[in-house]
């Protein structure tokens, strides 16, 4: 299918926006209630006599996103109601908008490629419906939630470029606060426009739309399961019918949900309750002062002061706001250690490489593979501190973690977990030996199986010199000393 056909896709993408009350009411916005039907009020419910209220809040987090994807925000907007009738929607409309978006004609640079953002606009959230049994159930606590649709250009052609922009448009919405962005919890909704055409045609294929799409992995599945129906379709010579369709967990396929030439007219009118909104260049410039540093300029800095060039441990940090911060932290102190014990600042990068490692994989998986801000555990300073006895070689890696286990336990101060428990490595050069010379007469069938050539012998020997030395001697130095003592055998 891929040497034959090309394939053109675009998004739609809804967040759920994070604000205190919902989009039009002052109804509790909080994704994490689980008594159903508890934050409704006559307005969200669309009772007669009742009039809307806009959220200020909810219209300062999509000019925020907007600001952040490059786009031009519209000094005049206004709101549109979108009439279609479904048991989850209580007014019989959505308060959307149709033709004056908030935010328009935004770009997104994903690697060497540009995603045009055609427009993003504001609208509430729908309910939601719980099937049980032989029975539906709705709960209105999402009805009315300030909800932001995203609309992409046709721009992608592959999976692989889709869920990159759409992972990076989720931990933009994180960084900038404006939503959780869960998609688990239903917070982040992805609709995937595709369609296939032959390489030498200019024209695109038929779009055929897959809605709610609620993992990157369910998008991933939809992607490729639509790619191969409409590619068999074609190879059939049969045409592809411009429909909406679904995602079946259980099938592990899309499945129709209508015809386009079915589809609803939504009629849309503007909504007499609501005023036009003006936004004034004073409010969208104090908003542009709010947004903090982006996740692909925290990657360029990461590159470019901290020499990190390991992609997997760059992610971990950007990915991870508060362990990003928690290694900041870290690498200044390591500067301040660096001039209190007079290590020369050429080894700055070393330091921050073994930091990394430690932090990335030692850490992490003391704390179960938990990513998150290690301040209450271990002191930013403490850790620094860590860094800087290994690389001095006072301690090896496998006392390291000993200590590092201890100062996570406890939030002790290594060098005097290190004092303590006696663990300074054994540098003295007549210790060591005398140590292996116990170890040799020890393990005399051991040294004669290393005479007679048997090398594996030799890593048997450095085994039982490290154990007897509880870990403190270095393995190179106990294989060096070794090998002398082996001679004179």
């Amino acid at each position: 299918m891929q040497n034959k056909y090309d394939v053109t896709i675009g998004l739609e993408i809804h967040i759920e926006s994070k604000t205190k009350s919902k989009m039009f009411c002052s109804c509790l916005n909080d994704p994490n209630e689980k008594t159903p039907n508890i934050n409704i009020c006559p307005v969200c419910m669309g009772h007669p006599g009742t009039y809307p209220k806009i959220n200020e809040q909810a219209i300062n987090n999509i000019i925020k996103l907007g600001l952040a994807l490059n786009c031009l925000i519209s000094k005049c907007t206004k709101f549109d109601r979108k009439h279609y009738f479904y048991p989850d929607l209580p007014k019989g409309y959505q308060i959307s908008q149709m033709n004056y978006p908030i935010c328009q004609s935004g770009h997104l640079n994903i690697g060497d490629k540009t995603i045009r953002i055609n427009r993003i606009h504001q609208e509430e959230d729908a309910g939601k419906l719980i099937h049980e049994k032989n029975e539906s159930l709705i709960d209105f606590n999402r009805a009315g939630v300030p909800l932001i649709e995203l609309v992409t250009e046709p721009d992608f052609n592959s999976k692989e470029e889709v869920i990159a922009f759409a992972k990076e448009l989720q931990l933009i919405a994180r960084y900038l606060n404006i939503s959780d962005a869960n998609m688990e919890k239903g917070e982040m909704r992805i609709e995937v426009n595709l369609s296939l055409k032959e390489k030498q045609d200019k024209e695109l294929g038929t779009k055929v739309e897959v809605k709610n799409l609620n993992s990157f992995k369910t998008v991933e599945k939809a992607i490729e399961y639509e790619m191969q129906r409409q590619a068999s379709l074609l190879n059939k010579g049969e045409i592809i019918e411009q429909e909406t369709r679904g995602f079946d967990e259980q099938k592990q396929a899309t499945v129709s949900q209508r015809l386009k030439k079915e589809s609803h007219e939504y009629r849309y009118m503007p909504d007499p309750d609501l005023p036009i909104l003006e936004l004034t260049d004073k409010r969208i410039s104090k908003i542009k002062c709010e947004i903090p540093e982006l996740p692909q300029a925290k990657r360029q800095r990461f590159k470019k002061e901290y020499g990190i060039d390991d992609k997997k441990i760059l992610e971990i940090f950007v990915e991870n706001k508060e362990f990003g911060a928690y290694f900041e932290k870290v690498a200044t102190e390591l500067l301040e250690w660096m001039n209190a014990i007079k290590i020369n600042e050429t080894h700055y990068f070393d330091l921050i490489k073994l930091a990394c490692n430690y932090l990335t994989s030692d850490l992490i998986g003391l704390a179960k593979g938990e990513v998150i801000d290690f301040s209450h555990k271990i002191d930013p300073e403490n850790f620094a501190e860590l860094i800087t006895i290994i690389h001095k070689g006072d301690i090896n890696s496998k006392i390291a973690k000993i200590v590092l286990k201890e100062m996570y336990d406890y939030g002790s101060d290594p060098s005097h977990i290190i004092e303590d428990k006696e663990l300074k490595q054994i540098d003295d050069k007549e210790e060591v030996r005398q140590i292996i010379k116990e170890v040799l007469a020890s393990n005399k069938s051991a040294v004669l199986d290393y005479k007679k050539g048997k090398t594996a012998s030799l890593q048997f020997l450095i085994g039982q010199t490290m154990a007897k030395s509880k870990g403190k001697i270095h393995p190179d130095k106990a294989k060096q000393v070794l090998l002398k003592e082996l001679e004179n055998i």
